[in-house]
């Protein structure tokens, strides 16, 4: 792998190299226990994390999601008034991921996707004409990381698979195809309405509460789902996360990912029509009001 200075970047304090690499470039890179800088990537922590990513944790941890995501992160817009993501919260007062002790890291077997994948970087791509995703590789090098000076080269692919980075790469796909597929589309979708990014954020980030929506008498009456893939989704949170993508799917996109029961399209066209006739005699009745006022 050709290597580039760090100087180059157009971001000077950037650690990332600017360059995308194919998954057969070769590194150098070792981390373990004996090595000087050992837990100083942790302790200065900026940890987006994916929703395959918080199952593991919540589960580790033995909580539901609703209170993983209060006690141990913090929202953020991938784009100003749009959809959201979430970040680790670091230690009160400090940097440092809360995970991190002198021992290495405490959820090690369960940690996040971009610490398994430290000192890569996933970088997915989509042109606004094209309809899949595209996947290359940055690599990161930070002053402190010594890492890079051990003796041992391996491939990015092989790197991923010994971190084990597969699994949780395939449960992010649709998660990473939504935000993709919004941001390439921009004006020609629009911002979603505050509804839709609520369920975005519940979808995404908060399953134990999406599998009672799912599960309440308003989805179940709405949507034609097979009794298979229902019992599957309200059994097993991977299952119900993947569900949810190609619900978002639906709702972010209009994409006919999962059926309407027989006559609910009826009915909801209905009470559109009903709404824009009620919002043209609101406006009809304004306009009269404002031509009284100037005749008087």
């Amino acid at each position: 792998m050709t290597d580039v200075n760090i100087k180059d970047s157009p971001i000077p304090s950037s650690p990332v190299i600017p360059k995308l690499y194919p998954g057969d470039s070769r590194i150098q890179f070792r981390c373990h226990k004996e090595i000087a800088c050992f837990n100083a990537c942790c302790s200065n922590i900026d940890i987006t994390l994916t929703p395959y990513d918080i199952i593991r944790l919540k589960n580790r941890l033995n909580i539901d999601s609703g209170t993983f995501l209060k006690e141990y992160t913090v929202p953020f817009e991938f784009e100003k008034d749009s959809i959201a993501g979430v970040k680790f919260k670091p230690i009160e007062d400090g940097t440092a991921c809360r995970f991190m002790t002198t021992e290495g890291c405490s959820v090690y077997e369960d940690r996040p996707t971009a610490c398994r994948y430290y000192p890569v970087g996933l970088v997915s791509m989509r042109k606004q004409d094209e309809y899949t995703d595209s996947n290359s590789f940055a690599i990161v090098k930070e002053e402190h990381c010594l890492g890079h000076l051990e003796p041992r080269e391996l491939t990015i692919d092989a790197y991923r698979e010994e971190q084990g980075v597969a699994l949780y790469d395939e449960m992010a796909r649709g998660w990473r195809q939504l935000i993709l597929k919004k941001k390439s589309s921009g004006a020609t979708i629009g911002k979603p309405t505050i509804t839709s990014r609520r369920l975005f954020f519940m979808v995404c980030y908060d399953i134990d509460r999406f599998r009672l929506f799912v599960a309440s008498d308003g989805f179940q009456q709405s949507f034609a789902v097979t009794e298979e893939r229902m019992l599957k989704a309200l059994s097993d949170d991977t299952e119900l996360m993947l569900f949810g993508f190609d619900l978002m799917k639906q709702v972010l996109f209009g994409e006919e990912t999962i059926g309407l029961k027989e006559g609910v399209m009826d009915q909801r066209l209905s009470k559109e029509r009903q709404k824009q006739a009620a919002d043209q005699r609101h406006s009809s009745d304004s306009q009269s009001s404002d031509q009284e006022a100037v005749d008087l």
